[in-house]
C-alpha cells in the first residue's frame, strides 16, 4: 500500500478530529522516522515531547517486553511488584513526597483538579462547592469537557458547553494579575512553566518564583503542568528548576514512558493527595505493572544517557543557530533547552506552508497558533544532527518568497 491508500482509509473510516500532515510513518529509531515509501525524516516534534528518549529506545523496549511476558494488568484491586518501586524511584528523582499514577495527561489534570478542590474543602476550609482554581489565558491542559471549559481557544470550546464552573482566567506571565485574582475561596493556581501549544511562550524571569510566593502567602496550591516541559525537555529535569522553586503539585506524562505506553502522574510535595480516600478516585489501568516497569526505565534512561544535559547543550546550539538565520519572514526565536519556537511575521503566509516545505527536505515539525513553528527533537539529538536541521531550515527560510 502507498501513502495515499492509508490516507484514504483514515479519511473514510476515521473521525476527522485531527488534520495531520500527509506523511504516513511506519518506523522510527532515535531522532529518525521513515514513511511507507521508505523516505527518511528527522522528527522535530517528538510526539509533543512523548519520545524525549528517542523512537523505540532499545532499553525501554527491553523493559516493556520483559514485563509484558510476566504481568501486564491487575487493576488496583490487587497490588503488584512494580508500583512501589515506581513510586520510590520517581519520588527520589523528583524530590516529591507522594505520587498518584494515571494514564493520559488530561487524566492527570482532572486528577489534580479533584484533589485540589477536596484539599480546599477539607484542609483550607473553603465553603462547599465554592472552590476556585486560577488558570492562564492561552493555556493547554487537555481536551476533556472540564479542561476545555477553562480554555481561551474558541476552537476548543465551540459546541461543547455547558462547562464546569470554578475557574478564573488571568493573563499568563503576570504575577500582579495572579495576586489580584486571589479570593478566600482560591484553592489552586494551575499553570504551564512554558506554554507549548500557545507557541512556546516563555514568561518573564522570576515569574514562577513570584507565583510561588503568592501561593504560599495565601495558602494556595501551586500546580505546575510539566507534561510537555518536564523530564528533560527544557534542559532541566523539571522546568521549575530555572526559578529555583518547588511546586506543591506537579503533572508529568508523555516522556514518562518514552512513547511506549500512556503513563502520567501527579507528583505531590504537599499533603494534598492525602485527602483522597479509597473509592474516591482511580483508574483500571493507572499504576499497572507494565506502565510502571516502562516508566521506571524511561526515567532512568534520561539520567543514564545524560539526556537532560544534552538537551541543554544542543538546545542552546540549535537556538543560537536559528537566531543567525537572516530571513524577512522570521519575527522571533525563543526557547529553553530543546523546546524552541520560531515565530513568523503574519505576512509570511502562515507557519503551515513552511512546515510542508521542511517536510519535503526531510524534516518534520508542526505549526501552532498559525504563525509559529515548534522545533522539539528527541533529546538524543547530536550536534551534527542539529547542523543538518539548521541547513534545511535556513534554506527554506531564505528561499521561500
Amino acid at each position: 500500500m502507498h501513502s495515499r491508500d492509508y490516507i484514504r482509509l483514515e479519511d473514510e473510516y476515521g473521525a476527522h478530529n485531527y488534520k495531520p500532515m500527509d506523511v504516513v510513518l511506519t518506523r522510527g529509531e532515535g531522532i529518525w522516522v521513515w514513511d511507507v515509501e521508505g523516505k527518511k525524516y528527522m522528527d522535530c516534534l517528538s510526539a509533543y515531547s512523548a519520545v524525549n528518549q528517542g523512537h523505540c529506545h532499545p532499553e525501554i523496549l527491553k523493559a516493556m517486553m520483559e514485563q509484558a511476558q510476566k504481568l501486564t494488568l491487575t487493576s488496583r484491586a490487587f497490588r503488584n511488584d512494580q508500583l512501589g518501586l515506581f513510586y520510590k524511584e520517581v519520588c527520589e528523582l523528583t524530590r516529591s513526597h507522594k505520587v498518584l499514577p494515571m494514564n493520559s495527561g488530561a487524566e492527570a489534570v482532572e486528577t489534580v483538579i479533584k484533589a485540589a478542590r477536596k484539599w480546599g474543602y477539607e484542609v483550607k476550609g473553603v465553603p462547599k462547592d465554592q472552590a476556585e482554581i486560577i488558570v492562564c489565558e492561552n493555556n493547554f491542559h487537555g481536551r476533556t469537557i472540564t479542561i476545555v471549559g477553562f480554555s481561551t481557544d474558541e476552537g476548543s470550546r465551540r459546541g461543547f458547553g455547558p462547562f464546569t464552573p470554578g475557574f478564573k482566567v488571568i493573563p499568563f506571565g503576570d504575577a500582579d494579575a495572579l495576586e489580584q485574582a486571589v479570593t478566600p475561596n482560591t484553592v489552586g493556581f494551575l499553570v504551564e512553566p512554558i506554554q507549548g501549544e500557545a507557541g512556546v511562550i516563555i514568561p518573564p524571569d522570576g515569574y514562577l518564583k513570584k507565583a510561588r510566593e503568592i501561593c504560599t502567602r495565601h495558602d494556595i496550591v501551586l500546580i505546575l503542568d510539566e507534561i510537555q516541559t518536564g523530564l528533560g525537555r527544557t534542559g532541566k529535569l523539571l522546568a521549575e528548576e530555572y526559578d529555583g522553586i518547588e511546586a506543591d503539585l506537579t503533572l508529568v506524562g508523555k516522556a514518562l514512558s518514552g512513547g511506549f505506553y500512556p503513563v502520567s502522574a501527579v507528583l505531590s510535595n504537599k499533603a494534598v493527595l492525602g485527602v483522597l480516600r479509597p473509592g474516591e478516585h482511580g483508574s483500571t489501568f493507572g499504576g499497572n505493572p507494565l506502565a510502571c516497569a516502562i516508566a521506571r526505565k524511561a526515567v532512568r534512561v534520561l539520567f543514564e544517557e545524560n539526556l537532560i544535559d544534552n538537551a541543554q547543550e544542543q538546545g542552546g546550539y540549535f537556538l543560537d543557530g536559528l537566531k543567525k538565520i537572516e530571513s524577512p519572514h522570521i519575527k522571533e526565536i525563543r526557547g529553553k533547552g530543546l523546546m524552541i519556537g520560531l515565530e513568523l511575521h503574519p505576512e509570511a503566509g502562515g507557519a503551515h506552508r513552511f512546515c510542508k516545505l521542511l517536510k519535503e527536505k526531510g524534516l518534520l515539525c508542526k505549526d501552532t497558533h498559525e504563525n509559529t513553528i515548534r522545533f522539539a527533537p528527541p533529546l538524543v539529538i547530536r550536534r551534527e544532527d542539529v547542523d543538518w536541521a539548521l541547513e534545511r531550515i535556513e534554506a527554506v527560510m531564505k528561499d521561500t518568497a
